[in-house]
């Protein structure tokens, strides 16, 4: 890690007078407009769509003076001297050129939220990775109100960090999750401590490379003042930690499945420890909690639960905050939920595992499954996937608009496995598909939602297909 002086530029820029226009209406752009009226920005929010729900909007705001171009997002308004963006918004996007050609800053609402602050607001432990991000986020946050802390869970998980950071409400530490996107929008942003989960393959066809996605994961790290918290078994997060520019003292905390070495934290006999916020780490450790205080305890789960007790941790919580934190935690919808037991059975929902990496996590927690995937592969490849799981693959069905691919993968890495692919996209095809994994299922077989693929092309999102999953699981129940 470098180290550097880094002057934190919260909440010292006054926007009076300022001519900012905001990219975007949605869940961030709304909240940052208002917010810059308010300070006497004089505001034009400029936004690609014109439905409804735009129009609705854009009356919200021009009903309080603020300036609302429906239809063009492209265009970059005269006069700006700074934009603020929804994080959605590709770097290469018409507008930006502009802005950068004019030499006018753009911002991200994280990096608005983080230039708003007080002088004596709330520190931020951050989080980010490609998985995990709102359960570790969660965890957190439930060990920091174990400890007696005034804290909330916040950014990308669907709590505007505006609304935190300038509501009523006052917090001694924020828990704060950031996506990609966001992070690469917030130049500025200083975190207490910070964790980056794992790197893998995402929204490439955003940020347009593997090595640009892992610079903006990497960006969380920056400033960062007393841990840079990081996955042992995922070197490329190690590698960010190397190349961040810390403040002076800010140290390398590691997490891992395994035996914790000096200033990590890891599992002993089936007990978190923690070698690196103690007296002489060299020989001593702290017990934090058992692997049976997490639900539910798949690998992939345990890795969040030593992230969010590092964060924890580097913030000064005690030992038994993390213990009781973890235990009173428990996890959204469609995150490894266990639906039912039929015929010795087990029905496992994880719809949120929207990517390959997520699959292959989900995947690792069970011995014998059956295996329903498909959906939207977004430029994914399944043959790694699939070559590290079949030996532990009773049976396959596919479903949605990509599952010839994963069929592929199937039939070069598994050939033994069945596999029933699915030709069906009406509302009857989830029921279907749980049907023929029954039938594939033996007693202690895990039937497995783990789709490795984006929803939207049979569902609204992940939500209505996990929720169409454990319908059709009652429905066979009954």
């Amino acid at each position: 890690m470098g180290s550097g002086q880094v002057t934190s530029t919260s909440g010292l820029f006054d926007f009076q007078g300022k001519h900012v226009t905001v990219a975007g209406l949605g869940v961030s752009g709304v909240p940052a407009a208002k917010a810059l009226h308010a300070r006497g920005a004089v505001v034009t929010v400029v936004n690609d769509g014109d439905d409804a729900r735009a129009r609705e909007q854009a009356a919200e705001l021009e009903a309080l003076g603020i300036t609302v171009r429906l239809g063009d997002g492209s265009s970059l308004p005269e006069g700006t001297e700074l934009v603020v963006t929804a994080p959605g918004w590709q770097p290469g996007k018409p507008l930006f050129r502009a802005a950068e050609q004019a030499g006018v800053p753009v911002w991200g609402d994280v990096e608005l939220a983080w230039r708003l602050r007080g002088p004596d607001a709330a520190p931020w432990l951050a989080v980010t990775g490609t998985n995990g991000k709102t359960t570790t986020v969660q965890m957190l946050a439930s060990i920091l109100k174990a400890a007696g802390l005034r804290t909330a869970a916040v950014g990308n998980i669907g709590v505007s960090l505006l609304d935190a950071v300038l509501g009523e409400e006052e917090y001694d530490v924020l828990a704060v999750e950031l996506s990609s996107y966001q992070l690469h929008w917030a130049p500025s942003l200083r975190a207490h401590s910070a964790a980056v989960l794992n790197l893998a393959p995402d929204h490439l066809d955003w940020h347009g490379s593997m090595e640009a996605y892992a610079r903006d994961k990497g960006r969380i790290y920056e400033g960062n003042k007393v841990a840079c918290v990081y996955n042992v078994a995922d070197k490329a997060t190690e590698d960010l930690v190397r190349e961040a520019d810390v403040e002076e003292g800010c140290r390398a905390i590691g997490f891992t499945l395994g035996a914790p070495g000096p200033s990590q934290l890891g599992v002993v006999d089936g007990i978190l420890v923690d070698r690196a916020f103690v007296e002489n780490r060299q020989k001593n450790a702290q017990e934090l909690a058992e692997v049976s205080d997490i639900h539910p305890p798949a690998p992939h789960n345990i890795a969040n639960a030593l992230a969010a007790a590092a964060l924890a941790r580097a913030f000064g919580v005690p030992a038994t905050a993390v213990r009781d934190g973890l235990r009173a935690f428990r996890p959204d919808a469609h995150r490894i939920a266990h639906v039912a037991d039929l015929d010795g059975v087990a029905y496992v929902d994880d719809s949120k595992a929207t990517n390959t990496h997520a699959a292959e996590a989900s995947l690792a927690a069970y011995e014998s499954i059956v295996w329903i995937a498909g959906g939207l592969a977004k430029g994914a490849t399944f043959d790694e996937l699939v070559a590290k799981s079949a030996k532990r693959l009773r049976g396959a069905v596919l479903i949605g608009a990509d599952r010839a691919l994963i069929r592929d993968a199937l039939a070069r890495h598994a050939p033994e496995v069945p596999v029933v692919d699915l030709d069906r996209t009406d509302t009857g095809a989830m029921l279907q598909a749980v049907t023929e994994a029954k039938r594939l299922a033996r007693p202690g077989d895990t039937v497995l939602l783990a789709p490795a693929c984006a929803s939207m092309d049979m569902f609204t999102n992940y939500n209505q297909r996990g929720d169409a999953f454990a319908a059709a699981v009652r429905e066979l129940g009954a």
